[in-house]
């Protein structure tokens, strides 16, 4: 099964981390990595798209507030949602005071 894990975090709360504490945050990312699974960090630019009328509209803003910004994400395979939060629950978002939300994704494809 696939889990899109949404990351929601600033660098303030990074920067809150000890050396020894962010290392062990980025180790977790690159753990992630290794097995295969895509993670990427985003930038702070953003574009919102409505066409709830027809019209497509274009906002520089989220469409939804959330207490932090969305500082990246990853998309995993794994067996279980567990196995999924055990990977992400130390990485760089969840250990500096962010926090990361996990979607399982229904299968559309059969890749």
């Amino acid at each position: 099964m696939k889990f899109l894990c949404l990351a929601y975090g600033d660098e303030a709360g990074l920067n809150r981390l000890s050396a020894s504490d962010k290392d062990e945050a980025f180790a977790a990312d690159a753990v992630i990595r290794a097995r295969g699974d895509q993670m990427a960090a985003v930038r702070p630019e953003v574009t919102t798209v409505t066409n709830w009328d027809g019209n497509a509209r274009l906002t520089d803003a989220p469409y939804a507030e959330h207490a932090l910004p969305l500082a990246g994400f990853s998309l995993i395979e794994a067996q279980t949602l567990e196995e999924v939060v055990r990977l992400v629950a130390k990485t760089p978002c969840a250990r500096a005071e962010g926090y990361i939300e996990i979607r399982a994704l229904w299968e559309t494809s059969s890749d």
